[in-house]
C-alpha cells in the first residue's frame, strides 16, 4: 500500500501507540523519518529508536521505543502531542526570524532546512529558515 504522507504516517502510529501504551512502534524506514527520530531522541522525547532490516521484505523498518514516565498505574508518554504541520498539499515555510514556539518553547518545531532536519531553536542559532515539518509537546 502506498502512502501518499509517510511523515503524517509516522506521526499517527506514534500517536496510536501512545494511546494503548505500546512500548515500541514500528514502522517502514526513511532518511527523513530517521532525522525525526534522532531529534526526538536528542530533545528527550523518545528513549531510542533503530534501522533493522526486515526479514520478510528487502526494506529496512525503523523501530521506536517511546518514553514513559510514572508508576505502572498512573504511567504517562512524555509526548503530550504530534502535529503536522507542511503536508503534501500544502507546504508551509517560514523565515529564521519567524520560526513558530510551540506551546510557548515547552514544545519543539521541527524544520526541514538547507543544514538538514533541525529543530526550530536549533534553526534559530544558526539563522537559517525552511520548511515547518511537525510540532512536538
Amino acid at each position: 500500500m502506498t502512502v501518499t504522507d509517510p511523515i503524517a504516517d509516522m506521526l499517527t502510529r506514534m500517536r496510536n501507540a501512545i494511546a494503548v501504551g505500546h512500548p515500541t512502534v514500528e514502522m517502514p524506514s526513511s532518511k527523513m523519518k530517521v532525522a525525526i527520530a534522532r531529534i526526538l531522541k536528542e530533545e528527550g522525547y523518545i528513549e531510542d529508536y533503530r534501522v533493522v532490516e526486515s526479514p520478510e521484505q528487502p526494506r529496512y523498518r525503523l523501530v521506536i521505543r517511546l518514553k514513559y514516565i510514572g508508576e505502572r498505574r498512573k504511567r504517562r508518554s512524555v509526548i503530550q502531542g504530534l502535529q503536522r504541520v507542511s503536508k503534501p498539499g500544502r507546504r508551509i515555510y517560514t523565515r529564521a526570524s519567524e520560526i513558530p514556539w510551540v506551546k510557548s518553547g515547552m514544545g519543539i518545531a521541527i524544520l526541514s532546512t538547507p543544514k538538514g532536519i533541525l529543530t526550530g531553536e536549533q534553526a534559530r542559532r544558526l539563522r537559517v529558515g525552511g520548511e515547518v515539518i511537525c510540532y512536538v509537546w
